[in-house]
């Protein structure tokens, strides 16, 4: 099988498998969509899903995140990882916005990674979920599935990125994405033995 034929087998399958895709982390606009995403570094959408209801009814605005003292912001989202830097960023992040683009969330990869706790993947996921831009985010479900199809040698999610968008029609990458780290968490989890990962199984066995 070529790798243009397992590119389109793991498609194919997947929209069997997820013909709608819900973006994981709650949201209601870029901005608060950004901030979840920043959360969800070393941890779980589950876990920031739970403490962005209050974090977001306190501070849903850059203008009221501004106006929160650091600690403050701690408070809330305490129950997630690397809490003092998270909450560190969020308060310079709202603040940058404020300062630079009047309080709105910015649509280029360029001022969005200029702001604090944001970095391309991050960048990544709003260009792609909160504007609908053509984006294909990569996290580690997605660098390591498609390492084990044989559909990137790359070192790094970077590297995976570039692979994904030369294998995969423009038109797909925001969805597919999805779609990857869906079938990730429930057929081929990081600490599973593979057993339900049947299109791997597909892909490689004779």
């Amino acid at each position: 099988m070529t790798k243009k034929q397992r590119a389109e087998l793991v498609q194919r399958e997947l929209e069997k498998l997820y013909p709608e895709v819900p973006i994981p982390l709650d949201h209601t606009d870029p901005y608060t969509l950004m901030v979840a995403v920043a959360l969800s570094a070393q941890t779980t959408d589950k876990k920031v899903n739970q403490v962005t209801p209050e974090l977001f009814r306190v501070a849903g605005t850059p203008e009221k995140m501004a106006t929160l003292e650091v600690e403050e912001i701690k408070e809330l989202i305490k129950e997630i990882g690397l809490s003092n830097t998270k909450a560190r960023n969020l308060k310079r992040m709202a603040e940058l916005l404020l300062e630079r683009h009047n309080g709105v969330v910015p649509q280029t990869y360029e001022e969005l990674e200029a702001l604090p706790g944001v970095g391309h993947k991050t960048a990544s996921v709003v260009m792609s979920q909160g504007f609908g831009f053509p984006a294909f985010p990569v996290d580690t479900h997605i660098h390591r599935l498609m390492t084990q199809w044989k559909l990137t040698s790359g070192k790094n999610v970077i590297e995976t990125e570039k692979d994904a968008k030369s294998i995969w029609p423009e038109s797909i990458w925001n969805k597919l994405h999805l779609q990857i780290i869906f079938y990730g968490r429930e057929y081929s989890p990081a600490r599973g033995k593979g057993e339900k990962d049947f299109i791997t199984k597909m892909l490689f066995e004779k």
